[in-house]
């Protein structure tokens, strides 16, 4: 079991996303339209989306299959999950929204999913293998994967900005490990191919997806000090020791800033794979 994610995902981190989720949904726009593409080229009938947040890419996937095809976003996330479904039942879409562990839930006996996506989901699993392996075993047999998760912390400097702008301020801010769960778990393309193979997918294959991301100014100071790992530690600080960390992580953005604009390289791997 995913403790430790389920445990943060839903408390101050899984509604720091719904409070921000307008700006997060414009900031991750470009990989959602990816998925988006090929749900509507592979005429996908039944569609997961795992890690689906707030439903924006199960919702864009809903509107271009239309009423033909079922979708299903699955995330850990109950406050996530709970707004997913109210934008569906806003547009009225052909989109359901679970809240459960992709690494354990059990699947209807006769699940049979020819597509199974993710943006930026995927890398959390305490056990990746038996969570691919569990999907595997909800897929038709001709199913298609794909998957979008970051390259390194290296290749996504906006990424980890904030968190080295406030690191003298705040030592206790817990360092990010290579290969654990989290955002870039999956960093290391011959661990993830690894993983997927021994889950039971064949014909893995992983490319670079370079886009640039935009997110309106006016959203910067939200964006850096609710989310991500100094958003989850930030809140415990004395005032003066917030005001000299958002004065360092503003300096620390200004090169992304362009008028009223935040425009950043977002470096991922697209990700695929077939049952």
């Amino acid at each position: 079991m995913n403790e430790e994610q389920i445990a943060l995902w839903n408390g101050t981190a899984g509604q720091a996303w719904v409070d921000r989720q307008e700006s997060l949904d414009r900031l991750f726009a470009p990989f959602e339209r990816v998925l988006a593409d090929v749900a509507a080229e592979l005429k996908a009938q039944h569609v997961l989306d795992i890690g689906c947040g707030t439903g924006a890419t199960t919702l864009a996937i809903a509107r271009r299959l239309g009423a033909q095809a079922a979708c299903l976003g699955l995330d850990i996330s109950a406050p996530r999950t709970a707004l997913a479904r109210e934008r569906a039942q806003r547009e009225a879409l052909h989109a359901r929204f679970v809240t459960a562990d992709a690494q354990t839930h059990a699947f209807d006996d006769n699940a049979s999913f020819d597509l199974i996506v993710s943006r930026f989901g995927v890398m959390f699993f305490e056990d990746p293998v038996a969570a691919f392996a569990n999907l595997h075993r909800a897929a038709t047999a001709d199913a298609q994967l794909k998957l979008i998760a970051w390259r390194s912390a290296a290749d996504n400097p906006f990424m980890t900005a904030a968190e080295r702008a406030a690191a003298p301020y705040l030592p206790a801010m817990p360092a990010r490990k290579p290969d654990e769960p989290g955002q870039f778990g999956f960093a290391d393309q011959d661990r993830v191919r690894a993983i997927l193979e021994r889950a039971g997918w064949t014909n893995v294959a992983i490319e670079p997806l370079d886009v640039e991301c935009t997110l309106p100014a006016r959203d910067l100071d939200a964006y850096v000090t609710k989310l991500g790992p100094l958003g989850r530690v930030l809140g415990d600080a004395d005032e003066r020791t917030r005001a000299q960390v958002l004065e360092a992580v503003r300096a620390a953005f200004a090169p992304y800033v362009r008028g009223d604009e935040v425009r950043v390289n977002a470096a991922g791997w697209l990700i695929a794979g077939k049952a």
